[in-house]
């Protein structure tokens, strides 16, 4: 077994949605030498995911995206549809694979970038930067160099939390026998799926063709479900809500989202800082991740340029803490979760509404937004809120955020 030594001016660990995102930026950007390292094919590598965002009409990740959809509709308790327009902004779906192909085929293009397959074993501050110690699928062992590093691995253990509640799911890749799905609008939330004793459940149909989607079952929730318990909900939502007839199931994925008001450390040494879902990405209150890795992304390139290395904060104070009173409320039960989202998509206008749910508005519309919340139940949970205790939670099994 060999040791092999290399420099860059980067180096991104982990090849999913934060840490792609950002080599793809920094290559754009005509930045210095960058190392992506991913593990390399076996069991440590994921399989592939569905991740989701919304942007204007046209983006550069154009050629990665799969699907998209002009409208919305939400589906409350009763059986009542929300149907919205949220122009200028469209729901967009990509595959992993298909963006990994898309970065990948950047970065094979800049002479500053390469891609490395390899299982990170160790990433320890040096004078004047940090070493990734890595093995090469050949047993190799690899020392890799760099003035800046930037982690995307999961975290071994989540920070303390005064609320701790997770987003699981389960979805089937499906395809009809006679045509049930329109491909013009995604189901953003169907609430028609029986609620659990704790947290909310609601059904998400993203139509490919009239004939295929993606239909998943999603809980907010203390506690994942077992496989059997996801494919009952999943069959029937399909069978008696849905009523999709004869369909087969080409594919599933699953998943665990940590929906927390955890600190996560954005720093773990002088020239290492975390990334994506482990920087703190992930929107607590949804689940959704993408878009603010874009942000990340640009921040990061950004700050690099200016001669800053530290990650930028994903979300901004505030709207940290509104989730952090949101949580508490689900959890607590002062808040009913079905109404609560279907009452926004009712009394808000889309485009707003969805760049609320984006961290993308402004003070004053946030508190427009908050005067159509349940105000009693949710000022309660925020004067309570600064005398909880922060409690560790054990790690669930996540694996990166699809929306």
């Amino acid at each position: 077994m060999s040791d092999v030594s290399d420099v860059s001016d980067v180096i991104i660990v982990g090849g999913g949605a934060s840490g792609l995102s950002l080599a793809q930026r920094l290559v754009a950007n005509g930045s210095p030498t960058v190392t992506l390292v991913e593990a390399p094919d076996g069991p440590l590598r994921p399989p592939e995911r569905t991740w989701c965002y919304w942007d204007a009409d046209t983006d550069e990740l154009d050629e990665a995206v799969g699907a998209s959809w002009s409208r919305l509709r939400i589906h409350d308790a009763d059986g009542g549809v929300i149907t919205v327009d949220p122009s200028p902004l469209r729901y967009r779906m990509l595959r992993s694979t298909a963006y990994e192909h898309w970065v990948h085929s950047r970065l094979a293009g800049s002479p500053a970038a390469r891609v490395v397959r390899a299982t990170v074993d160790a990433v320890r501050d040096t004078p004047g930067g940090a070493a990734v110690e890595c093995t090469a699928p050949d047993g190799r062992t690899l020392t890799l160099h760099a003035r800046h590093v930037f982690d995307s691995r999961p975290l071994p253990a989540l920070p303390p939390a005064r609320t701790h509640l997770l987003q699981h799911f389960r979805g089937w890749f499906v395809r009809t026998d006679t045509d049930r799905f329109d491909p013009a609008v995604a189901d953003l939330m169907d609430f028609r799926v029986p609620q659990p004793r704790h947290g909310l459940a609601f059904g998400y149909v993203l139509p490919l063709a009239p004939g295929h989607a993606l239909v998943e079952y999603t809980e907010f929730s203390r506690a994942p479900l077992t496989r059997a318990a996801y494919e009952s909900a999943l069959g029937h939502y399909c069978r008696e809500i849905l009523k999709l007839g004869a369909f087969t199931v080409e594919t599933a994925e699953q998943g665990v989202i940590p929906m927390t008001d955890a600190r996560f450390p954005r720093r773990i040494g002088p020239a290492v800082s975390r990334i994506g879902t482990a920087g703190g990405a992930t929107r607590p209150a949804t689940g959704y991740t993408f878009a603010a890795v874009q942000r990340q992304s640009l921040a990061i390139a950004a700050a690099l340029r200016d001669g800053r290395a530290l990650a930028p904060r994903p979300h901004a104070r505030r709207v940290l803490a509104m989730d952090a009173i949101l949580l508490r409320a689900l959890d607590t039960g002062r808040i009913d979760g079905p109404g609560f989202f279907t009452g926004l998509f009712r009394r808000v206008p889309p485009e707003r509404l969805l760049r609320f749910l984006d961290g993308r508005t402004s003070l004053r519309e946030e508190w427009g937004i908050g005067l159509r919340t349940p105000v009693g139940p949710m000022l309660r949970t925020a004067v309570e809120l600064p005398f909880l205790p922060r409690r560790t939670h054990p790690v669930p099994r996540i694996k990166e955020s699809h929306r």
